[in-house]
């Protein structure tokens, strides 16, 4: 007995003898809500610094209470049309440097610029991303989901794709790294939202674009957007249950065209005064919101909402050229242009990070970010070391920055590079689409249009319209700026078009600089 109660006691004082081993962390569940075609303006939520008439339009409940309860980043940026931006946001390089400029074709090797006048077709990487050196035509990179996963996530894929063609490893969201894949596939946009239409899925009269794998919801009077919700629900049900951390990327096809009506939610525009065309296009944008609101109740509900991450973004700006309702250039007032344009309002994206106890609530973070970042931030919250990447990152991580919005990310050049014909149109030159870089650096901004190679200066933090250019009155900002964006294209060796006159490339912008 005495020898037994010594042995209790050493074995007492050994657990105050010695530190105690630690519980391994909680990984945190990570969600990216990737918002198509969705306009800064698009939302009642207000980005600029007070509320604009077309916040007033719309109604995104669900929105305005993830920003209550997490960080609204104000300058948040991506690429001016889809696949360029989704390429970057898988692989933290930006388009300058991937070489995806423009939106992949759901055939392989077809080149989606139109014939222009002035230039020669780009050779540009009309395949997209491809986690292989096999394919032609692609950039190869190591996506992020294949890191998460290749660390213990259980990685999930809901909605558009859209990472390369038909016929090539980025088409399968399979070869990028996810377990789990429903509806992702080739094509940028759906045949339909409609189940009573299967989603595009009619005898005889498929396309490309005829959305996969939603059988059960056909003829339910399921909207698109409710029946991706209800597969990214049950889907994410399955770590959770198992009580293994998950990654999670839905990508709405809301709220790209075709523009149709989400019935549970268009009458109220209708009655608003709204034109048809923009009452269906309101309808898109709630029927999302309640998307958002369903799945943070599902988090609360499972008791996991604590230790997930839900970042909220769009992938390019708002449609403004062709397929709405009204006037052109006024989608996204007062930011200027739209989907296709180097200008704001085709980069100037809607962005909210919510992570309880991390993320601080109802706060604002003013630094300039852009969807290369994500990479990085992922990884970083996931605890994952980049060092098995084989790509070069232009993105950094958010982290720090998420944390406490008070901490100021050193400027930097943000690039957007579109040396592509992204649609033929008369107003080519009114809305500043086809063949553009620009540079955004602290609040300055240079866009450098191709066709005539003058180049145009905006200060954003006094005018976010890009209405007053500075170019003339600040030759020596300009200058910087050209440098800047030169030598950052140059290090990329991002491609220009070549003019069918002379055969020759379009000179980088610091090449065209005159005092």
């Amino acid at each position: 007995m005495k020898k037994l109660m010594i042995t209790i006691a050493l074995l007492y004082a050994g657990l105050f003898a010695f530190p105690q081993r630690k519980m391994p962390q909680v990984r945190p569940n990570i969600i990216v809500f990737l918002v198509d075609d969705m306009g800064i303006m698009d939302t009642s939520l207000p980005f600029c610094k007070r509320i604009m008439p077309l916040n007033k339009r719309y109604h995104t409940p669900n929105m305005e209470q993830m920003a209550k309860e997490g960080m609204k980043f104000v300058n948040a940026y991506a690429q001016p049309v889809c696949t360029p931006t989704r390429v970057s946001f898988i692989t933290g390089m930006n388009a300058s440097r991937t070489h995806v400029t423009n939106w992949t074709s759901p055939q392989k090797n077809n080149n989606t610029d139109p014939e222009d006048d002035q230039f020669l077709p780009l050779n540009w990487n009309i395949n997209g991303l491809s986690p292989d050196t096999a394919t032609e035509h692609t950039v190869n990179a190591t996506p992020f989901p294949q890191l998460l996963r290749d660390a213990g996530y259980y990685t999930i894929h809901i909605g558009k794709a859209h990472w390369g063609p038909m016929g090539s490893p980025g088409a399968n969201p399979y070869n990028l790294g996810f377990m789990v894949n429903v509806a992702g596939h080739s094509a940028g946009h759906p045949q339909s939202y409609l189940s009573e239409q299967k989603y595009g899925n009619m005898p005889g009269k498929a396309q490309a674009q005829a959305v996969p794998d939603l059988e059960e919801y056909y003829n339910t009077n399921t909207f698109l957007t409710e029946a991706l919700t209800l597969e990214a629900k049950k889907a994410i049900g399955v770590p959770i249950e198992r009580k293994e951390p998950f990654y999670l990327n839905i990508a709405h096809y809301a709220v790209h065209v075709p523009i149709m009506a989400d019935k549970r939610f268009v009458q109220k525009y209708y009655d608003a005064g709204l034109d048809s065309t923009e009452a269906k296009y309101a309808s898109l944008i709630e029927g999302m919101d309640k998307s958002l609101g369903d799945i943070m109740d599902f988090l609360r509900a499972k008791k996991v909402d604590k230790n997930t991450i839900i970042i909220f973004m769009s992938d390019n700006g708002g449609l403004d050229a062709h397929l709405r309702g009204g006037k052109i250039n006024t989608h996204n007032s007062p930011f200027r242009s739209g989907k296709g344009s180097v200008y704001e309002g085709g980069v100037h994206e809607p962005m909210i990070v919510k992570w309880p106890a991390t993320v601080p609530a109802n706060s604002v973070n003013n630094n300039p970010v852009i969807i290369d970042d994500f990479f990085p931030t992922i990884l970083e919250i996931a605890g994952i070391k980049t060092s098995k990447k084989i790509q070069k990152l232009d993105g950094i991580s958010l982290l720090p920055t998420l944390k406490n919005p008070a901490v100021k990310i050193d400027d930097r050049p943000l690039i957007f590079h579109y040396p592509n014909n992204w649609n033929a149109t008369p107003d080519e030159a009114a809305l500043g689409l086809n063949y553009y870089s620009a540079i955004r650096f602290g609040n300055w901004k240079l866009v450098y249009p191709l066709r005539t190679k003058k180049l145009e200066l905006y200060d954003l933090s006094k005018d976010i319209g890009e209405e007053h250019n500075l170019d003339l009155s600040n030759p020596v900002e300009t200058k910087k700026l050209a440098a800047l964006l030169g030598n950052t294209l140059r290090e990329r060796n991002a491609q220009m078009p070549i003019e069918k006159s002379t055969g020759k490339a379009v000179p980088y912008p610091d090449k065209t600089f005159i005092k």
